[in-house]
């Protein structure tokens, strides 16, 4: 709080309010040195992206500053003349975006971070790796990748998505090096864990959503309350999940009773993100959508026509099926008496696994008729009655064959 009043020239105490203007300066300020940072650092995660031809612009930079000043308000795109101490307060816990970057700008100039509470004096440490920039993965075969979005997207972007999924993206599909195909691009984001879908359309609005769970091709509805849609142009705005419904995800191909395409919010015919599946590169996006609180529409117009989309997951790729080896255990059992939770956590990751059989093994059909075949005797001679019944009958109740059909006489 106090860093922040007296950054912007003014004394901190509870009465003052803050100019909105002030405010915003100051985190397009550190929104700008903090970019600059990255990019002067001679090697890095920020150099990769750079050097595949990620560039970060001043109107885009400019952008992510207005939009962490843009979150003071309850609404973003509500215009607000100045905000109390107390605003203040609670929006500068909340936005760890704007830590994050003042701290790393603050270590970067001064190398020092606090103080020690016991000699009052500072601590000095080394430059950090910018923890809010993830690292590339995928694009190391691809010396000139047509890069729309840059760094300050890529921050704005990856401070939203949970924290266990910061550390990497995965390149998954483009539609300036796959093609224009909707069968390339669902074969290629399947089953590949959460992810960023990302358009740019025709007039030059960036936007897209976040995918939690891996894409599958049907006709139900996946994904879950950590889904959320953004837009990165002109504005940098993130449109979390209402709770209203679970109309998350949903893709969809080669059917004849069920829309083919990729939908994220809201419903057929009127999604938030709608990509047709045939032909390809055509896209809407709804005036309101129940699914995303807040919501605005993402594209400059409800009908769009794609000019680049990418996917990228984020995180490391999940194991399914046979690679799997994720395992859970419930709290409560009623199968079994006294039963508590075997594991130390409900869902967990298994270091080994093996089974053992006890006692003789079994026969089964055909391996125990098998058996009792290659004896040559009946199994109406196991007891006396039945030994009885055969001598009767003229059969040899030593090495009987029972009922068996005999050959007629010739």
């Amino acid at each position: 709080m106090m860093v922040a009043y007296n950054s912007l020239g003014m004394d901190y105490n509870d009465s003052t309010e803050l100019p909105y203007q002030l405010l915003r300066e100051y985190c397009e300020s550190i929104a700008s040195t903090y970019i600059k940072m990255v990019k002067a650092q001679p090697s890095g995660r920020a150099k990769t992206w750079i050097e595949k031809g990620f560039k970060s612009r001043a109107s885009h930079v400019q952008a992510l500053g207005e939009a962490i000043a843009a979150s003071v308000s309850s609404d973003a795109d509500v215009a607000i003349n100045a905000c109390n101490a107390k605003q203040l307060n609670k929006w500068l816990q909340s936005n760890t975006l704007l830590r994050k970057m003042t701290d790393a700008v603050f270590v970067h100039l001064y190398g020092v971070q606090g103080h020690d509470a016991h000699s009052h004096s500072h601590v000095h440490v080394a430059h950090p790796e910018p923890t809010l920039i993830p690292l590339p993965q995928g694009l190391e075969a691809m010396p000139d990748y047509p890069a729309f979005i840059d760094l300050s997207h890529i921050v704005w972007l990856n401070n939203h998505i949970p924290a266990k999924h910061q550390n990497r993206w995965r390149f998954l599909f483009s539609s300036h090096i796959h093609g224009e195909s909707f069968s390339t691009m669902t074969g290629r984001i399947q089953s590949e864990g959460a992810s960023l879908l990302i358009i740019e359309d025709n007039a030059g609005y960036i936007f897209g959503g976040y995918a939690p769970v891996s894409w599958t091709l049907g006709p139900n509805f996946v994904g879950n309350e950590d889904s959320f849609l953004f837009t990165l142009a002109p504005k940098m705005r993130v449109y979390p999940a209402s709770n209203y419904n679970n109309h998350f995800q949903y893709m969809n191909h080669h059917t004849k009773t069920l829309p083919n395409g990729l939908l994220m919010g809201g419903q057929f015919n009127f999604g938030a993100i709608w990509v047709n599946g045939d032909p390809f590169g055509e896209g809407s996006s709804a005036e309101s959508c129940s699914t995303y609180r807040g919501y605005k529409r993402l594209s400059k117009e409800p009908n769009f026509r794609i000019k680049s989309l990418e996917v990228w997951a984020v995180g490391e790729k999940p194991m399914f099926k046979k690679e799997s080896v994720l395992g859970s255990s419930e709290k409560s059992c009623s199968t079994y008496r006294g039963y508590k939770r075997l594991s130390k956590e409900p869902n967990f990751r298994i270091k080994s696994l093996e089974v053992w059989a006890v006692g003789e093994k079994p026969m089964f059909k055909k391996e125990s008729m098998r058996s009792m075949l290659s004896s040559r005797s009946s199994v109406l001679e196991t007891r006396q009655s039945d030994r009885s019944f055969l001598a009767l009958c003229g059969k040899n109740t030593k090495r009987s064959e029972g009922f068996r059909a005999t050959e007629p006489p010739k």
